[in-house]
């Protein structure tokens, strides 16, 4: 049985790591290098990085942060916010990333997944998601810009294009649940993991163990990602797989 990874999140805005809830109201959080430091000493599987102010503003590539993050890993490094180009994904390779996380420019030029996949390999690319729920169509429609935009796509069909162009991996957040510590949408997530056949990132309402325990026995998502929980150390990456150990759910123990 293929072990889950538990996988904290950065996002960091201006240098600094922030959070908020359903993508407000952010809040300082701390050093960007100190944090990767002490999540791959706690045992965390992966680290995912996400410039988003690089996103809102289009600012540069901060090269400089993620080569420093990245020299205290000894785990896989995945970045994102703002990537638009194949020269953008190299320049973060060799800076230190294992993998690249694509989304507002995924969506505005799919042809770009198929690009980047066949130049660095679809293990290097994955695809982020921001879902948002629309009650009147009873769909789920794909978000860009840090979730500020709505787009016309459905996230159903999405995920099947971008497997199909070569996406290796997907992070699917379900923005009604970010930061709100409820749990996850186990619902969007069951039906999301049945419709491909590449790892599935779930991302959005992990509140406590117990909500990993339900993600992984329920739904057949890969990976949970957690953020403001483990920064505010409500609970903490080994609390959280001792949980799943204990639920009969497989971990990597570092």
């Amino acid at each position: 049985m293929i072990k889950k990874r538990i996988i904290p999140c950065l996002d960091v805005k201006d240098g600094r790591v922030v959070k908020g809830i359903q993508f407000k109201g952010l809040r300082d959080i701390g050093d960007p290098v100190d944090l990767a430091l002490y999540y791959n000493n706690e045992g965390a599987d992966e680290l995912v990085f996400l410039d988003i102010s690089k996103t809102e503003n289009g600012h540069a590539l901060t090269l400089d942060i993620i080569q420093r993050t990245a020299e205290q890993l000894f785990i896989p490094l995945t970045i994102g916010g703002g990537i638009a180009s194949l020269d953008d994904i190299s320049q973060l390779l060799q800076h230190g990333a294992d993998k690249v996380s694509l989304n507002s420019a995924a969506l505005k030029n799919p042809k770009l997944i198929q690009e980047a996949s066949d130049k660095f390999g679809k293990q290097c690319i994955c695809i982020a998601i921001d879902s948002q729920y629309d009650e009147a169509l009873d769909d789920y429609f794909c978000c860009t810009h840090g979730g500020k935009v709505r787009t016309d796509v459905r996230v159903y069909d999405w995920i099947q294009q971008v497997e199909a162009l070569g996406a290796g991996e997907l992070l699917v957040t379900s923005m009604a649940y970010d930061g709100m510590k409820q749990g996850f949408d186990i619902h969007h997530l069951n039906e999301i993991a049945k419709r491909v056949n590449i790892p599935v990132i779930a991302s959005g309402g992990g509140g406590n163990a117990r909500h990993f325990t339900e993600l992984f026995t329920s739904t057949n998502v890969s990976a949970g990602l957690a953020a403001s929980i483990l920064h505010d150390k409500e609970t903490t990456v080994n609390e959280i797989k001792t949980e799943l150990q204990q639920g009969g759910v497989p971990v990597r123990w570092n």
